[in-house]
């Protein structure tokens, strides 16, 4: 019959992640094999603005559950996730992104000849430098609801990479 739901979550959180980094002008990268918590990595040519080349790898996870609160999205890692995230002494930093989908699939996308709407969004937060979990499963991370994953947000997020800061 086709992809089960999960793996639809997958592909459309995929679909989300290639249109913003493709209208910021940024390329995407794929590991062979995700054992590093590394589903993706975005990277910045050579420009005035991005002379550096900026990179940036994430754990990309979508969810349609009830997850938003007043001012943040809370989604629960895996402990195994959360340790990859947190690592201090990584060249490349790592982010983690949720994009929130609506529960029913027919509502994820609308499309005219006029515009393509994908619904929700995606947030992204970083866990550079966080302190181990005594958790075994799971970790309850919040993610801020203004760090919405935007064309202008990844643009500014890589300009900060660009300068040898953490995200």
């Amino acid at each position: 019959m086709g992809m089960d739901i999960n793996q639809r979550k997958e592909k459309f959180g995929e679909a989300y992640l290639r249109a913003v980094a493709a209208v910021a002008g940024f390329t995407l990268y794929k590991p062979e094999v995700d054992d590093d918590s590394v589903d993706w990595g975005i990277a910045a040519r050579g420009t005035k603005l991005f002379r550096r080349r900026p990179r940036v790898e994430l754990q990309l996870k979508c969810t349609a559950t009830d997850v938003l609160r007043d001012e943040e999205l809370h989604y629960d890692l895996s402990v195994r996730n959360y340790e990859h995230l947190r690592e201090r002494r990584l060249l490349v930093p790592r982010i983690l992104v949720v994009v929130r989908l609506p529960t029913d699939i027919g509502h994820w996308l609308e499309q005219t000849e006029r515009e393509l709407a994908l619904r929700h969004c995606a947030y992204w937060v970083s866990l550079h430098g966080r302190e181990p979990t005594a958790n075994t499963r799971t970790v309850r991370i919040a993610l801020p609801r203004l760090q919405v994953l935007s064309v202008e947000e990844l643009r500014m997020l890589m300009a900060t990479i660009n300068l040898g800061d953490s995200p």
